[in-house]
């Protein structure tokens, strides 16, 4: 049988999740949204990054069906 490593025997964990979101990213997903729907930006900033993303996601959709183009999901 293997051995335990020594992090995960000590009681080590690792916090997992985003651990850094690149800031140009994050201001192209603010400014997107604030745009499209008019929220506030402290508004859109206060989305957790999985809902802003969705946000992203949903109007990108609605701009292509608006531009005739053909809607991924």
């Amino acid at each position: 049988m293997p051995a335990v490593p020594t992090h995960v025997r000590l009681g080590a964990v690792g916090l997992g999740g985003v651990l850094g979101y690149p800031l140009e990213q994050l201001y192209e997903e603010v400014a997107f949204v604030a745009y499209h729907f008019h929220w506030p930006h402290d508004q859109v900033l206060s989305l957790e990054h999985a809902e802003r993303r969705r946000w992203v996601a949903e109007i990108s959709d609605i701009n292509r069906r608006i531009n005739g183009e053909k809607v991924l999901c």
